[in-house]
């Protein structure tokens, strides 16, 4: 079973790269360099040669990098074939079903729009590692800039089948505002206030709070609880379509 080392990369203000490195064969990829010299730097401290760009979606602050990196590694560039023509130098394209491997380790492919029409997501199902780029973040999801709630919703739903195990290395540090807006969603979940203090205590502590796991998540992201009835009580919906009360945890995101 292949292994990955991921080495979290901080880039720009909250932005989060990673390389994620197969060490039997030695091959690296950067999953969303938003900041080529930063994750060039980072590759070099760990000895590591990068051998795959991997892009979940077409936004700036996730490909900026790209070119850069390209140009100092000759790596490919891979990226969501739904996003043709908006991802700077994109040579290899991916779709829903599709796999990619980073040496002996292999990602499943989902195609989770939403916040962007195009956006997928790696699942390196040996490794227990998603890059689920700004669709699902650690007690949050991403804004819909480009697909509905319902897109999101399905999106969502994909990726919370998938074993507690999983590791989620997501585009951001935005997770404890998540928390706090969360709590004033499910006031009386127990292990999102237990998950919030650890996370209060990471942040000042100025750790990163990534990754996230799966199992955790499931039980504490509101954005993944759309259909639970005590979600939907706290959100004084009660019966209502689990796409409605995503659609109303989110716009109080919004404006949290």
């Amino acid at each position: 079973m292949a292994q990955l080392e991921v080495e979290l990369v901080p880039a720009l203000r909250d932005n989060y790269m990673y390389l994620a490195h197969e060490p039997e064969s030695g091959a690296t990829a950067v999953v969303d360099p938003a900041d080529a010299r930063t994750v060039l730097d980072a590759a070099k401290r760990k000895g590591w040669s990068i051998t795959h760009i991997l892009n979940t979606h077409h936004h700036g602050d996730h490909t900026a990098g790209n070119l850069e990196v390209q140009e100092a590694t000759d790596a490919p560039i891979v990226g969501p074939s739904y996003d043709a023509g908006r991802i700077p130098g994109m040579q290899v394209e991916l779709m829903e079903g599709d796999t990619c491997s980073v040496g002996n380790a292999t990602a499943k492919i989902f195609h989770t729009p939403g916040h962007t029409s195009g956006h997928i997501a790696y699942w390196f199902e040996d490794a227990n590692v998603l890059f689920s780029g700004d669709t699902l973040f650690a007690l949050g999801c991403g804004r819909l800039f480009e697909g509905t709630a319902a897109q999101m919703w399905d999106s969502l739903q994909k990726l919370r089948e998938l074993p507690d195990a999983t590791r989620i290395y997501c585009g951001h540090e935005y997770t404890r505002t998540n928390a706090r807006c969360a709590l004033t969603v499910d006031p009386n979940n127990q292990k999102l206030m237990e998950y919030a203090r650890v996370i209060d205590g990471l942040r000042d502590a100025e750790q990163p709070t990534i990754p996230a796991q799966m199992g955790m998540e499931r039980e504490t992201n509101p954005f993944l609880r759309a259909d639970d009835q005590a979600l939907a009580q706290a959100m004084g919906m009660p019966g209502a379509d689990p796409v409605e009360v995503f659609a109303a945890v989110r716009e109080k995101r919004n404006q949290f």
